[in-house]
């Protein structure tokens, strides 16, 4: 995929949005320098494009009784298109992954993952992830204790038409 081709004002929309995305339009243009009706054309384009994946909203998994979080390294046995096309399907039916990258080094895939205690994060990876077709090994890491996690893309970086 090409870098959009995006102005200042696209820009700064799309920094206002990533950390509010429930402000209105109104609320957008003063803090973009636009109208409000320029705003919703904007924002419109942008979401036609493709740029604008989806909405969401953020919650805290510790808050809905996610308390452990962890990244699993997965190596598979082989690399044959249908392993990893079969790792790669099972992953998607499996809500307590949250992330799957597949990766250069010693793993082939990392995991981000959910499960509301150690017990059930045990099961999940006994259970489920290591029966996968295809895993030889997981290696997991449990998260003590989150020191940054954004959502927001360094738009300041971006190059402007």
């Amino acid at each position: 995929m090409q870098p959009a081709d995006l102005d200042v004002f696209d820009l700064r929309l799309l920094a206002a949005l990533q950390r509010e995305g429930r402000a209105a339009n109104a609320a957008l243009a003063e803090r973009v320098g636009l109208s409000a009706s320029q705003v919703s054309r904007r924002l419109a384009q942008l979401e036609r494009s493709g740029l604008i994946e989806r909405y969401a909203a953020l919650l805290k998994p510790e808050a809905v009784g996610l308390s452990v979080q962890a990244f699993s390294n997965v190596s598979l046995e082989r690399h044959v298109e249908e392993l990893v096309h079969g790792f790669e399907q099972a992953v998607a039916r499996h809500a307590e992954i949250l992330e799957c990258y597949s990766v250069t080094g010693e793993a082939d895939f990392v995991l981000r993952i959910v499960a509301p205690d150690l017990k059930a994060f045990a099961d999940f990876l006994t259970q489920r992830l290591l029966r996968i077709p295809g895993v030889r090994s997981v290696r997991s890491s449990i998260v003590l204790h989150r020191i940054k996690q954004t959502t927001e893309l360094p738009l300041d970086r971006v190059g402007t038409r």
